[in-house]
């Protein structure tokens, strides 16, 4: 990923290259079972599914009867960016997860995806404590009285898992998405999490144009989420590449931080096959926050997510930045 800013191209190979966090959250109905040949085969819940996967070029470390009592499994077709899901028995079309508190609709979809990005839920975690913390600060009682949520802004958020793990914590979100489908997912997330109480604005929009409004009525937000595809589509057809629109996307994000925010998140799913490769996309992100944050107290950390078989496998599931910020 090479990524312009004012026509500027950010350069990592001249400073030392980012500490690299791996971040693998213990689940209790996700896991990653075992992968090789090109595949991974992982447990949602009571359902196994096995999914392409190019960075497993190793062999499978279980044996065919274990990957034969997948439930399901999509198949790419040749020379061709699709595939089809492919059922040896009867799987619900839908079904329900948990992860703490957080209950969720799993599904396969024509994409590959099934809904739920477990790698993402030490993202949760690490914002719900920055939250929790911001909210027991703001209700002290030496503080004046007023609304003590912080406001969190969640761009690209899809079926809504960062934003519910964020309402959780306490927080007030506006969660913008350009599909429908996703949004109507997400609020059906809310509903079974319990969640229906939290103030959560649900948008189908542009992420860009969204922004550009936001500036110009002059919203602030004491959180951002940026979560984007590599290449997507908005509600209108807005084409959207992660390349060309991520640096104006930063700069109007900047104008919309509260006096006082805590934190950024930017996070972009990746399918390099290569650590050093990896390293530097990281470091590029962590270029894009410093950039970005240059005249704010901000601790960024910047790294990959990872997903492990039973074997210690790794699979590179996500590059991030973020950026916690010091309370002056």
């Amino acid at each position: 990923m090479r990524i312009m800013s004012g026509g500027k191209k950010l350069s990592v190979a001249t400073r030392p290259l980012p500490r690299i966090e791996t971040l693998s959250p213990e689940w209790a109905e996700y896991e990653l079972i075992d992968s090789g040949a090109g595949r991974k085969l992982e447990r949602f819940g009571v359902v196994a599914l096995v999914r392409p996967e190019a960075q497993a070029k190793w062999s499978p470390a279980l044996g065919k009867k274990v990957w034969d009592a997948a439930q399901g499994e999509f198949v790419q077709v040749a020379r061709a960016r699709k595939g089809e899901w492919k059922f040896s028995r009867g799987v619900p079309q839908r079904w329900e997860m948990r992860r703490g508190d957080l209950a969720f609709l799993v599904q396969p979809t024509p994409a590959g995806h099934v809904g739920v990005f477990p790698d993402q839920a030490g993202h949760w975690d690490w914002m719900s404590v920055l939250i929790e913390a911001a909210v027991a600060e703001r209700k002290a009682p030496a503080l004046p009285s007023g609304d003590s949520a912080p406001k969190i802004l969640s761009l690209f958020g899809y079926t809504g898992l960062a934003t519910l793990a964020c309402a959780a914590a306490g927080a007030e979100v506006t969660h913008v998405d350009a599909s429908k489908q996703a949004i109507a997912w997400a609020r059906e997330n809310q509903a079974l999490s319990k969640l229906g109480e939290r103030r959560i604005r649900w948008l189908i929009d542009d992420a860009l144009t969204f922004v550009a409004r936001e500036v110009r009525r002059g919203r602030k937000y004491d959180g951002l989420i940026l979560d984007p595809p590599r290449f997507g589509r908005g509600p209108k057809g807005e084409l959207w590449k992660v390349e060309e629109a991520l640096p104006t996307l930063l700069r109007g994000c900047r104008q919309l931080l509260s006096d006082a925010p805590l934190f950024v998140l930017l996070n972009t799913y990746t399918t390099v096959l290569t650590r050093g490769q990896t390293r530097a996309e990281a470091g590029q992100l962590e270029a894009f926050l410093q950039e970005m944050l240059k005249s704010l107290p901000a601790e960024i950390t910047a790294g990959e997510l990872v997903s492990r078989d039973r074997a210690g496998r790794e699979i590179s599931c996500s590059v991030f930045a973020r950026a916690e910020m010091h309370r002056v």
